[in-house]
């Protein structure tokens, strides 16, 4: 399965230096141009750069080669021209269309309910850092990212760090 990730999520790891959990999930890890682009702030763009730099088959940058499912995405989300949140869009109906699984990874919610919405599974990056608990990452390590990506731009409610806490602690038991 390909998993598009938004840049949102490559902010918010990029930004404390973890963009490497998302080589913990099973697929190829897909960063279109178009996200790449709006990841301008530094050091989350120099990470993405790092990331996608070696030649490494689970990691890519594509090229919106999707045109044709461009407008019904624009039209969904309501925007105007093309950006980052249309072309995740824009594939998942083109995967919707060919019938092959796609996973999203995004905070941002429109996409993340209209990608759901279509058939892709979803997650952010608070789900990037339970699948790295899942992996073997340690709990009060996990916490503490938590933390520092709360403090570094992602600013979650008490609400979501709560709800981040239990899972990496359920995911630890399992």
């Amino acid at each position: 399965m390909d998993i598009y990730v938004g840049a949102s999520t490559l902010i918010a790891l990029g930004t404390v230096g973890e963009l490497e959990l998302l080589l913990n999930f099973d697929g190829n890890v897909v960063v279109p141009t178009a996200v790449r682009e709006e990841v301008t702030t530094e050091p989350a763009r120099a990470n993405v750069d790092s990331l996608l730099e070696p030649e490494d088959a689970r990691l890519s940058g594509v090229r919106d080669r999707i045109p044709k499912y461009r407008q019904k995405a624009q039209q969904i989300l309501g925007e105007e021209s093309p950006s980052g949140d249309v072309v995740l869009i824009e594939t998942v109906l083109w995967k919707r269309d060919i019938d092959t699984e796609i996973a999203i990874v995004s905070d941002d919610r429109r996409v993340r309910t209209v990608a759901e919405g279509l058939g892709a599974t979803v997650t952010g990056t608070v789900g990037v850092v339970v699948r790295a608990v899942h992996e073997g990452l340690d709990p009060d390590e996990a916490k503490d990212l938590i933390r520092r990506i709360d403090s570094h731009g992602l600013h979650m409610t008490g609400e979501l760090r709560e709800t981040a806490y239990r899972l990496i602690d359920e995911a630890s038991k399992e």
